[in-house]
């Protein structure tokens, strides 16, 4: 397993420590995490992704999305059936708790259950201010001309 120190990452940056931060918790392996329920992240168009996540056996009710903190969370739980007597159980309908770290600018646009798949559609919103913009240059002729005008003027 490699290790990674960061601590030259905070002596010589400033307001970088949410990347580092990424960076411990990707690179940590935890044997605790769980793969259920299985999911799908798919980049549906250039600032456009979909997480589609596999919950059969569960209703519109027993799930929950919600936004907090730049992490989308997903949960579903659903109540226990007293009466249902099972000679095999494949569906797993257990509660669980999925959390996706979302970058800066991204919003979730919509969910959607279908099929047994909940899909989550989320945009990449760059500000105005943020955006790459073009200056024009102006002619250097055109400023001369300017000045000429000016002093005739005065």
């Amino acid at each position: 397993m490699r290790t990674y120190d960061f601590a030259p990452l905070y002596r010589a940056t400033v307001g970088f420590d949410q990347i580092a931060d990424l960076m411990d918790r990707v690179t940590a392996t935890d044997t605790s995490a769980s793969s259920y329920p299985p999911y799908n992240i798919e980049k549906t168009d250039d600032d456009a992704y979909r997480i589609s996540i596999a919950v059969a056996g569960f209703s519109d009710d027993d799930l929950n999305v919600e936004v907090k903190e730049k992490s989308l969370i997903v949960s579903a739980s659903k109540a226990e059936e007293t009466n249902t007597s099972y000679l095999h159980r494949g569906i797993a309908t257990r509660a669980f708790e999925r959390r996706f770290h979302l970058a800066d600018h991204v919003v979730v646009t919509g969910a959607s259950h279908v099929d047994g798949m909940l899909h989550i559609d989320l945009v990449k919103e760059v500000p105005e201010a943020l955006k790459p913009r073009r200056i024009e240059i102006a002619a250097q002729k055109a400023i001369e001309q300017d000045v000429v005008e000016t002093k005739t003027v005065n």
